[in-house]
């Protein structure tokens, strides 16, 4: 799993470039990174100067950074069909003939339901910011990844998910009762594969959701940077989300903030100096164990990979060549930062090892699988292939957790030999 690092704040105080210039600064460090936002101003594709979709785009004039613009609104347009299959099997004329067989209860039950269920209805504030947090997780499982950059929307609606869990199990629970209720009829008449699907998928869904609230609130896995101005408001909603991101227990090491008038020798320039150093010394009193760094405002918009590359240097210093190990690798100079790789490979006379960086991972929700000599992982449901040099056998194989990294030991052997195992 890639090390997550989120950039927040509210809008136009600079949480785009912070985010690329992160994410590019790592990248000329050698790492595989994804730069993903959820700001469907599409900022991120003006920043970095290229157009950006819903799929992983390499940015041109770098060697390793990807960047996507997540689409929410796209996934919830697939999963209303699938609610509005439940809907339809609900009213179903058979399903209604039949109520007539059961018992007084469960008959009352099926009315009740059918007579508030709505396509509309089942749906709920912050599911998309809930479809939103399922992709990010997604990427975050590609074992090609070492970094994921988040750079989010305002900060309200990375708070609004956090609290979702407990909506998302009510909203979940109401959907089961659903088919539990007109699950055994409907398989009568219809055949249990699309009930059981659909079933399987909500349950994937809601456990997904609760993982990456896990991700989110472990140091070992996430971190949370501020980005604000030296401006009032800039810092009561900096306050503000700090309080909010801690009750959430998320790790907020450091906060920048951006746009600082330099200090020259001019009536004017001064006044504006002195106002942003008292807002600084407010900051470093409001948050005492954050890391408060300032980075002076530009002479020209910060566009493009030269002022992003420039932008990058002044927070981190040039650019550092990692060992090839899982990590922890710290970096930083006005910003800090600890970042794991997703995946390293060693070889040596006896075996291939493959480590895989897989922090909160609960071993029910977690599988290996060996076909024809290729190794995959599943975690909740959600397969990833894993490049080996060797082909991988089930029979031979042997995998432990050390911490939260999985190292999977492949003899190394004949290529011929390979077993159709699964």
């Amino acid at each position: 799993m890639a090390r997550l690092l989120l950039f927040g704040g509210k809008g136009g105080v600079g949480k785009t470039t912070t985010s690329a210039a992160t994410a590019l600064w790592l990248a000329e460090c050698g790492l595989k990174v994804l730069l993903v936002s959820s700001d469907p101003a599409h900022s991120t594709s003006d920043s970095l100067g290229v157009h950006l979709s819903s799929k992983p785009t390499l940015v041109d004039g770098t060697r390793s950074l990807y960047g996507v613009e997540m689409n929410p609104e796209g996934r919830l347009g697939d999963i209303l069909p699938k609610l509005d299959t439940v809907i339809q099997g609900m009213n179903s004329p058979q399903l209604s003939g039949l109520s007539m067989f059961m018992d007084p209860r469960a008959r009352e039950e099926l009315t009740s339901m059918k007579s508030e269920i709505q396509s509309d209805e089942l749906l709920f504030p912050g599911l998309d910011e809930a479809l939103a947090f399922d992709e990010l997780l997604r990427h975050m499982e590609n074992p090609y990844w070492d970094v994921v950059i988040f750079d989010t929307a305002p900060t309200g609606h990375t708070l609004r998910f956090l609290s979702l869990p407990e909506i998302i199990d009510t909203w979940t629970d109401r959907l089961l009762r659903m088919l539990r209720i007109s699950g055994g009829i409907r398989s009568m008449l219809f055949g249990r594969k699309q009930s059981d699907d659909l079933k399987e998928e909500i349950e994937r869904f809601r456990s997904r959701v609760l993982h990456i609230r896990r991700i989110l609130s472990n140091p070992n896995s996430s971190s949370f940077t501020l980005v604000t101005i030296p401006e009032r408001m800039g810092i009561n909603e900096t306050s503000r989300a700090y309080s909010a991101l801690k009750r959430y227990n998320l790790h907020v090491p450091s906060c920048l903030v951006n746009r600082m008038t330099p200090n020259i020798d001019h009536p004017f320039i001064q006044k504006r100096y002195k106002e942003e150093q008292k807002r600084i010394n407010e900051l470093t009193t409001i948050l005492p164990e954050v890391q408060v760094a300032t980075i002076e405002v530009f002479e020209t918009e910060i566009n493009g990979l030269e002022a992003l590359r420039e932008f990058g240097t002044i927070l981190y210093g040039p650019p550092l060549e990692f060992e090839q190990t899982i990590g922890p690798h710290s970096f930083g100079d006005k910003l800090q930062h600890s970042i794991h790789r997703g995946v390293v490979s060693t070889i040596n006379d006896v075996e291939e090892t493959v480590s895989l960086h897989i922090p909160d991972t609960e071993k029910q929700s977690f599988q290996l699988r060996c076909e024809t000599g290729q190794l995959y992982v599943s975690i909740h449901g959600r397969e990833q292939k894993i490049l080996t040099q060797y082909p991988a056998r089930k029979s031979t194989i042997k995998a432990s957790f050390e911490g939260d990294t999985l190292k999977i030991m492949i003899p190394r052997g004949d290529d011929a030999d390979i077993e159709e195992d699964v």
